[in-house]
Formats: C-alpha cells, sequence, structure tokens
C-alpha cells in the first residue's frame, strides 16, 4: 500500500502532466464525474496521453539522475 506522501507526490505530477498537454479535464482527482459507464477505449483515449506525459517526466528525472544534473 502506497504511503500518503507516494500519493500525494503521483497526483502532483499527474496534474503537472495532464496541464502540459492540456488534458486537466480527464484527471480524476481534478473532477468528480462518474466514468463506470465510458467505454474503455473512450479512457483510454483520454488517460492514455497524461500516463504518457508522466512515464516521460519520471524517466527525465531519472536520467537526470544518473548524468548528475
Amino acid at each position: 500500500m502506497r504511503s500518503k506522501e507516494a500519493s500525494d507526490k503521483l497526483n502532483k505530477l499527474k496534474m503537472e502532466a495532464a496541464n502540459e498537454i492540456g488534458m486537466t479535464q480527464y484527471v480524476k482527482e481534478n473532477n468528480d464525474h462518474y466514468k463506470g459507464d465510458v467505454p474503455s477505449k473512450i479512457n483510454g483515449q483520454q488517460g492514455g496521453p497524461i500516463g504518457g506525459q508522466m512515464v516521460k517526466k519520471m524517466i527525465q528525472s531519472e536520467e537526470g539522475k544518473l548524468s548528475g544534473s
């Protein structure tokens, strides 16, 4: 189980990533819209780019640590 601190950091990263690509309206923590009736294809189109941007940011962060920047 994740700690509250880790969860907060991931949520912050998710909001930053969504903001960078202009998709904050699709972040669950940013709205309370029920999405149980939305097809997985649509959920993937909305959330996939956010997750991809998060991974990109995490990789860049780790690469920076490796290079000493």
